[in-house]
């Protein structure tokens, strides 16, 4: 399996320190671009501008998390929503949108944010982190995990299929399953 691609949420902070780090972030962007921009969109702007504010918080992140300091007992998403609100109201101010829009926005951002965490997002991050992921197994080890855990095919189907015993298979969901619960396990803290 060699060196693990994906590493840790923590140690992809750690790894963002350095912006020139092009693994690390390509693997933030694909777990929070799209919470971004779901919170965009929430607010009311257009495929265009929700792209542009992602845009605008992204470069303030590759400015500020190379100083940025994990506090476990502090909500990561917390402090993103932060910045992705200031971001917001930075482009209302510039657009001069009406000021009651921007002094809704914690709120907003809030109560959606539980929703949509809640449920959608935590479907999208665990995609999200198990095809960042794939690239650490070899074929058959994720493909009897994939066949058994989201195809909800029988082990003894999946072992034939794929010239595996049960036990192989059984082991193969094992570690897959693992390695999502231990990246997946500092990013499910509460917002």
């Amino acid at each position: 399996m060699g060196d693990s691609v994906f590493t840790t949420s923590i140690s992809l902070l750690e790894r963002l320190r350095s912006p020139g780090d092009q693994v690390a972030w390509a693997q933030f962007a694909a777990i929070y671009t799209p919470l971004l921009f779901y919170w965009a969109k929430r607010h009311g702007l257009q495929d265009s501008d929700a792209a542009d504010l992602v845009q605008d918080v992204m470069a303030t992140l590759v400015r500020t998390l190379p100083e940025f300091q994990y506090e476990q007992a502090k909500s990561f998403r917390a402090w993103l929503r932060t910045v992705t609100q200031n971001k917001w109201r930075e482009r209302s101010r510039r657009l001069a949108l009406p000021i009651e829009a921007s002094a809704n926005i914690t709120d907003l951002i809030a109560e959606e944010t539980r929703e949509f965490w809640d449920k959608d997002y935590q479907t999208l991050l665990v995609a999200r982190a198990l095809e960042v992921m794939r690239a650490e197994f070899e074929q058959n080890t994720w493909q009897a995990c994939w066949a058994v855990v989201v195809e909800q095919r029988s082990v003894a189907e999946v072992a034939q299929e794929l010239g595996m015993t049960n036990g192989a298979v059984y082991v193969a969901k094992s570690r897959v399953l693992k390695r999502l619960r231990e990246e997946l396990a500092e990013l499910w803290d509460e917002p």
